[in-house]
């Protein structure tokens, strides 16, 4: 993980907007770049009090769509933002795209194959996901809603 001398060159922000956590990063778009986003949300999930079952659901559909911008785009960096709301957490995932670079969509037949599971099981985990084209260049960003809940309750 990052330490907090070398964070702010990794993009990391984050904070608390009215009561409601957030936490944005950005990571290389590199394979490796996978377990550090998987570590830094299971760090963040622990530190507002997830119960296990969200982390690991929000564990794996981060991994699931970061590996995908890294995968299907011609990005130098993935951003990651995650978004407490209630009973709710929203994540969004961001490339840059590229000329290759089209919205994810699941494959007929994929669920059966190693490769090409991915947006099945964000479906699967999901209340809701989609994309829609980056306001800030020439990416996309992909969101999951996924239900939240405490280690408290």
């Amino acid at each position: 993980m990052a330490s907090s001398d070398n964070a702010s060159s990794l993009g990391r922000c984050g904070g608390s907007v009215a009561e409601h956590p957030q936490d944005a990063f950005h990571l290389p778009a590199r394979r490796t770049s996978v377990p550090e986003a998987r570590r830094r949300v299971t760090a963040l999930l622990r530190a507002w009090g997830a119960c296990q079952q969200v982390r690991d659901d929000v564990e794996l559909v981060v991994s699931e769509l970061i590996t995908n911008a890294i995968r299907h785009t011609d990005s130098e960096k993935v951003g990651c933002e995650l978004r407490l709301a209630g009973a709710h957490i929203r994540i969004e995932i961001t490339d840059q795209g590229g000329p290759q670079a089209s919205a994810p969509h699941a494959q007929p037949g994929s669920v059966d194959k190693e490769c090409g599971r991915g947006l099945f099981l964000v479906g699967a985990l999901s209340e809701h996901w989609g994309t829609r084209l980056d306001a800030t260049g020439p990416g996309r960003v992909v969101w999951a809603d996924l239900p939240y809940t405490s280690a408290a309750d």
